[in-house]
């Protein structure tokens, strides 16, 4: 069973080790020493965690989809020419880039600091694994 550092859990999570030492002792994650007296947690657990702490924002349009992946965050930069445009979101910790037509981001009106979605519908999603993870 994976194990990780309250460093290692604090930046998968996105927030100070302070922060995952208060939910240990306010007993939100449950942590314990492992053979070098380091207080690690069950990665079975941090996943669970992750999932329930995990908050998108509210999805501002009201238009019905089959793609369930949708990111929520700003437009934080656009690069056209002519033709082809690409446009990057940053959506929570995550940097989102999509290449469109030029004439998509003028038609919506896609710049930098405009609130927009992302959403995704692919039929492979590579997964992998750091070295030793198994």
């Amino acid at each position: 069973m994976p194990q990780f550092r309250l460093s290692e859990a604090a930046h998968l999570l996105g927030v100070s080790d302070d922060t995952v030492r208060r939910w240990v002792r306010a007993g939100h994650l449950s942590a314990h020493d492992d053979p070098a007296g380091r207080k690690v947690v069950e990665g079975a657990e941090l996943a669970a965690f992750a999932r329930a702490q995990a908050a998108a924002p509210d999805d501002p349009s009201t238009v019905g989809r089959s793609a369930r992946n949708r990111f929520v965050g700003l437009v934080t930069e656009v690069h056209a020419d002519k033709v082809m445009a690409q446009v990057e979101l940053q959506c929570g910790g995550h940097r989102v880039v999509s290449l469109m037509s030029s004439e998509a981001v003028r038609e919506l009106g896609l710049r930098p600091g405009v609130l927009a979605v992302a959403v995704v519908k692919a039929t492979t999603v590579v997964v992998e694994t750091p070295e030793g993870a198994r």
